[in-house]
C-alpha cells in the first residue's frame, strides 16, 4: 500500500507516489490535459495509478495565498478534492503547497536540469515534495490507519 501526492495545475497534475514504509516519495509522472475543464482522463488515469500501486490515501497540494487565505486557486482544487474522493472512493487530504514549485525549480536547476527538461518535470517533482512534507507530519498516523 502506498500514499499518492498530487499537485493540481490549471492544465497539468503532477503525481508521486510513497514507497510501502511511508518514508520516501517519487515523482512519477506529470498528467497533461488539453483545456483546464477537461478533467474526466485526468480523473481516469489518477484512478488508474490509485488502483495498480494500491494506494490508500491521496495526498493533494492546497495552494493557499501567501497571507492563508483561500484564492481562486484553492477553491478549484477543493472542487478537485470532491471529484477525486468521488471518483476513487479514496479519502483525500488537502495539505499545504505554499512554495512547493519554487523549490522544486531550485532542486532541478542544483541537479543541473536544463531549462527546456525542467517544465516536463517540475509538477511531479512539486508532487513529490508535497507529499514527502506530508509523509513526515503524518508517518505515524498512516501507519496507525493501516492496522
Amino acid at each position: 500500500m502506498k500514499v499518492m501526492g498530487l499537485d493540481y495545475g490549471t492544465k497539468t497534475v503532477g503525481v508521486a507516489l510513497s514507497d510501502e514504509l511511508f518514508i520516501t516519495a517519487q515523482a512519477v509522472e506529470t498528467i497533461t490535459r488539453k483545456s483546464s475543464s477537461k478533467l474526466r482522463q485526468t480523473l481516469a488515469r489518477i484512478e488508474q495509478i490509485a488502483t495498480e500501486n494500491e494506494v490508500l490515501l491521496i495526498v493533494l497540494g492546497y495552494p493557499k495565498n501567501m497571507n492563508n487565505t483561500v484564492g481562486d486557486r484553492a477553491q478549484a482544487t477543493e472542487s478537485f478534492k470532491e471529484d477525486l474522493e468521488r471518483r476513487t472512493g479514496l479519502p483525500v487530504v488537502l495539505w499545504d503547497e505554499r512554495l512547493t514549485t519554487m523549490e522544486a525549480e531550485r532542486i532541478l536547476i542544483e541537479g543541473s536540469v536544463r531549462r527546456e527538461n525542467r517544465k516536463d518535470v517540475i509538477d511531479q517533482m512539486a508532487a513529490a515534495i508535497i507529499l514527502q512534507s506530508y509523509l513526515e507530519a503524518n508517518r505515524e498516523k498512516i501507519k496507525e490507519q493501516m492496522q
